[in-house]
């Protein structure tokens, strides 16, 4: 086990784990550190505590120490230079006549780089905008490209649901999501059903799988031939929230309804399968 606290640089970002030295932190307090970036201040998300080795990447940089007022009055300063940055990053890109849309501008603490996230359907040669972006802030120059998540996550917004994005709200990194979950929820696998403001799969199709998953390994599935208390019959529609089955039975005519069971009261002969064919996950693969 090993003493660590975890620091975060963005309003909701990743957790990195810190080396807290003979000190203690409590969560919200500001403290300077070292990263691969350079010296960067970030907040205390998670105070002192006890990790296990596998959790943590070696070498385990320490704090260097907490923030003064001045480091925090840098920190706003940062801040006004951005919006700037922002501007003139704008222009220089109508200029350059590139096909990129300009989403975020962040200077590292000590001012030694600044980083221009950007969308854009493809690559963008833009090593021309670097050496005039170069010349116009005098420091080291990043464009880098981002996801539609990721501006999703950096611009925040409502979701279809009335309230704030999950990942600009409270999701420190993005899980991944597949259209095998939507299916075995039993969603619709309209696009604009399952999908978020930024065009990919809801992020919240990942917080109720593990429940689904583990009502799917002992409900009988969509196709699968089953015995009833009425018979043998082949099930036609499944709801796993309510743990009742719809079965056509083998013992009725063909034109009779199906008939509902509790899956406590069936036993599965042979059961069916949950698949995505390959049609649907042509329509749906940039969703993902």
């Amino acid at each position: 086990m090993c003493n660590v606290v975890g620091v975060r640089f963005k309003e909701v970002g990743k957790i990195y784990f810190f080396d807290p030295g003979e000190d203690t932190y409590k969560a919200g307090e500001m403290v300077i550190v070292e990263t691969a970036r350079g010296v960067e201040c970030g907040e205390i998300a998670s105070g002192n505590k006890q990790v296990a080795e596998e959790e943590i990447v070696h070498p385990l940089k320490s704090i260097i120490r907490r923030a003064t007022e001045a480091d925090l009055k840098k920190l706003e300063k940062n801040h006004e230079l951005e919006e700037r940055a922002f501007s003139i990053a704008e222009k220089k890109i109508a200029e350059h006549k590139l096909e990129m849309k300009l989403v975020n501008v962040e200077y590292t603490f000590d001012g030694s780089k600044v980083l221009f996230y950007f969308t854009a359907d493809g690559r963008v040669d833009f090593r021309a905008l670097v050496k005039d972006l170069a010349s116009v802030f005098r420091t080291r120059i990043e464009l880098r490209q981002i996801g539609v998540r990721d501006e999703a996550k950096m611009l925040g917004g409502l979701g279809v649901c009335g309230k704030e994005f999950c990942c600009s709200r409270f999701l420190g990194e993005f899980q991944p999501v597949s259209i095998k979950m939507a299916k075995e929820q039993g969603l619709s696998l309209s696009p604009v059903k399952i999908s978020g403001t930024c065009g990919r799969l809801m992020c919240c199709l990942k917080y109720e799988q593990e429940a689904y998953t583990d009502l799917l390994r002992n409900t009988p599935k969509y196709g699968a031939i089953v015995k009833t208390p009425q018979g043998k019959g082949t099930v036609v529609e499944v709801s796993l929230l309510t743990g009742t089955l719809k079965v056509k039975m083998d013992n009725t005519p063909p034109e009779a309804a199906p008939q509902s069971f509790k899956v406590k009261d069936v036993r599965i002969i042979k059961d069916g399968h949950i698949r995505v064919d390959k049609k649907e996950l042509e329509e749906l693969k940039g969703l993902e």
